[in-house]
């Protein structure tokens, strides 16, 4: 999730990107620097897309309101966590709107559409929370910055703690969506090659999450460590 620290890096990325020569702004230089927030104002990330704007203003604030020397003009677009508009909605705010940066987003399915834009148009593009592990592995640009996890770090790192500790099997939870795939991955790697087994994998659908307890009691009952993922709520024996 994204944090202050996190949103406080974004602000640090933009400066950094202007004073490198990086990052070639459509705009003339003593004019505002136009930004653009796509993120989930509506629907089950809704939260985090206004934790995520209201750190990044704050941090702005705390930084005396300018980037560069540049005051700022925020435009915003609702990516909704809907996938299938993420082209479309990111054009809206780099084609119509024009904006230097764009920020976003939240859901990983949604930030592969803004990855898409970002490469094509080389508009500079921060990722404060997707984890999505392409924007930054065989699909990394220039252009693409990343102040988030990627979302196979945790859990990476988490197999060979749980093997340490005696936990040799494992049910793996995650809703069902790209996050969770990549993140059950990573856990899958990280864990067997210390010497786990992992004796079930359960999908919860995504993002119909009421159905979690229905997928929590087909959970084997042998001593095991259920480690879901997004949820965290493990039954340890």
């Amino acid at each position: 999730m994204a944090n202050r620290r996190q949103l406080l890096t974004s602000t640090a990325a933009i400066v950094g990107a202007t004073s490198s020569g990086l990052w070639m702004p459509a705009q003339a230089q003593n004019s505002k620097l136009r930004i653009g927030l796509m993120l989930p104002y509506t629907g089950t990330f809704t939260q985090l897309g206004v934790a995520i704007d209201n750190g990044f203003r704050m941090a702005l604030q705390e930084a005396g309101g300018k980037v560069g020397g540049r005051e700022v003009e925020f435009f915003k677009v609702d990516d909704e966590s809907e996938p299938s508009k993420g082209v479309e909605n990111a054009n809206k705010l780099v084609q119509r709107d024009k904006v230097d940066v764009l920020i976003g987003t939240v859901h990983s399915g949604v930030q592969m559409g803004i990855h898409k834009v970002a490469r094509e148009t080389g508009v500079l593009n921060i990722i404060p929370n997707a984890g999505m592990h392409a924007a930054t592995r065989a699909l990394c640009a220039p252009n693409v910055f990343r102040t988030s996890f990627t979302n196979g770090q945790p859990t990476q790192a988490l197999g060979k703690v749980m093997v340490e500790k005696g936990h040799k099997k494992a049910v793996w939870i995650t809703w069902k969506y790209a996050a969770g795939d990549e993140a059950g991955e990573s856990f899958k790697e990280g864990y067997t090659a210390a010497g786990g087994t992992i004796v079930k994998e359960l999908g919860l659908p995504f993002p119909n999450v009421e159905k979690r307890a229905t997928q929590l009691l087909a959970a084997p009952s042998s001593k095991s460590w259920g480690c879901p993922f997004p949820m965290w709520s493990s039954k340890l024996y």
